[in-house]
């Protein structure tokens, strides 16, 4: 059978017309809708504009920061529990090495739920009235309240935000490690009824509003400008002024100057120099608050200035015609780690070794000179270490902050308002930590008694306040 190519061609032609016949209808039909539609637009013209307008950006937790200021928080912790107690237990005598120890502890459980209670809420809680504003802050976060899992709190970067739980841990760990240095003072002769009132009292007129002046927003101080990266007023300065005006109202030891009161176990001393060492790397990186550059700036600060500061007090024994020591060596690695504080992301390494440098200086002299001359009882030099290299560390750190030290300042630095800026906050936190420290101690004098009795401290705190022995051999 032949088909006609041709005529073929014709018939598909054909149906193609017919299958397309409906489209062509329906698209003339729609353009004379249209053209009916848009005629009383041509009459009445409507202008319609639509705006854009972008979604609110909400911060969100990053999980690396979030990490890492987890880690940052336990890393302060171990500060305490071991790193303290161990370095505070072996410079004391055998028999008191469990009761340091005890206190230590005890002060630590106490000043964490007395953060979550009220302390948050003082130091970084809502605004408080106008003339309260600039020294605690409000108390509408008592027990975390309003604070959920989705909670953030701000950093140093504009959009960065961390978990705000993260944020009341950390600060938390600061309150318990700071109140714990003060009891370095007053060990091997203190109460431990009147340990757990001074810590209730101390925490609440004293660390909780230097804290909020010194780091939160609205804060007297933070406002001025203060540089204070990681706690040289809120927590040495504070810490050391705290303990000299605790042991000179509590007095001197039994056969303080006149029986030997040579530390027990400088092993366990320096283990928990270690233990601080590493801890503090948490306690000055963390301040950063967030995974950045800012924190590895402290961190790189936190080992050379620690380094410098151990050698220049082994090297200071040796001028003054010692031999360089063992407890030198933790002695000069604690007030290395405490200058640096206030310091750690305000400054250069080189900065940072100089003033790790002059702090072992200084407080050498005035642990192996000013101490013994004045005939104060500071047990573990708390304030000749830790008081003594908070000053240098936070009136230092407006020094190097200049670009000169490698500090983070501009061209346009001030060193001279910077350094007025910091004598004032630590000329106010001396005062403030002195005037109610007296009050806490005198509130627990009132309360349980001070010191244990005589009898007690001969015997040793360690079964005369807890009927234990550190050794049983």
């Amino acid at each position: 059978m032949k088909f006609d190519l041709n005529k073929l061609g014709l018939a598909a032609a054909g149906i193609g017309l017919l299958v397309a016949a409906p489209a062509f209808a329906q698209e003339a039909a729609a353009v004379a809708d249209a053209v009916t539609t848009a005629a009383p637009a041509v009459a009445t013209p409507v202008t319609t504009v639509v705006v854009a307008v972008p979604a609110e950006v909400v911060p969100v937790p990053n999980k690396g920061d979030t990490g890492f200021m987890m880690i940052a928080t336990v890393l302060v912790l171990l500060m305490i529990l071991p790193g303290l107690q161990l370095f505070y237990g072996g410079l004391t005598r055998t028999k008191n090495m469990l009761s340091t120890m005890t206190q230590i502890g005890a002060a630590t459980c106490f000043a964490m739920l007395i953060w979550v209670i009220y302390g948050y809420t003082m130091a970084f809680g809502p605004d408080a009235s106008d003339g309260l504003k600039p020294y605690i802050s409000g108390f509408g976060k008592m027990f975390l309240a309003g604070i959920t899992p989705d909670s953030t709190a701000a950093t140093f970067t504009d959009g960065v935000v961390i978990p705000e739980y993260v944020f009341v841990a950390f600060q938390m760990t600061f309150a318990a490690i700071t109140v714990s240095l003060v009891l370095g003072s007053v060990v091997e002769r203190i109460k431990f009824s009147a340990v757990m009132v001074f810590t209730l009292v101390w925490l609440t007129i004293v660390y909780f509003p230097i804290a909020h002046m010194v780091w939160a927003a609205g804060g007297l101080f933070f406002e001025m400008g203060a540089l204070d990266f990681a706690g040289g007023t809120v927590v040495h300065i504070n810490a050391g002024v705290s303990a000299l005006v605790a042991a000179i109202i509590l007095g001197k030891r039994i056969g303080y100057q006149k029986d030997s009161m040579a530390p027990h176990s400088l092993t366990l001393t320096m283990v928990g120099a270690g233990l601080l060492w590493v801890g503090w790397f948490g306690f000055n990186a963390g301040s950063a608050l967030e995974a950045n550059g800012s924190a590895a700036l402290a961190m790189i600060n936190t080992f050379v200035a620690t380094a410098a500061a151990a050698l220049v007090w082994m090297l200071s024994e040796r001028i003054a015609g010692h031999k360089p020591s063992a407890l030198g060596l933790a002695s000069g690695i604690i007030a290395g780690l405490v200058a640096v504080t206030p310091a750690a992301g305000n400054s250069g390494p080189f900065g940072a070794i100089v003033l790790g440098g002059v702090a072992a200086v200084v407080c050498y002299i005035f642990v192996a000179v000013v101490k013994p001359r004045l005939g104060y009882d500071d047990s573990l030099d708390a304030f000749g270490i830790h008081g003594v290299g908070g000053i240098v560390g936070a009136i230092g750190t407006g020094i190097v902050y200049a670009p000169g030290f490698g500090g983070p300042g501009g061209a346009d630095f001030d060193m001279g308002k910077q350094l007025v800026t910091q004598f004032l906050a630590v000329g106010t936190t001396i005062v403030w930590a002195a005037i109610g420290t007296a009050i806490a101690i005198y509130a627990a004098k009132a309360l349980t008694g001070l010191r244990v009795s005589p009898e007690v401290e001969r015997e040793g705190l360690d079964l005369g306040e807890h009927g234990e022995r550190a050794y049983n051999n």
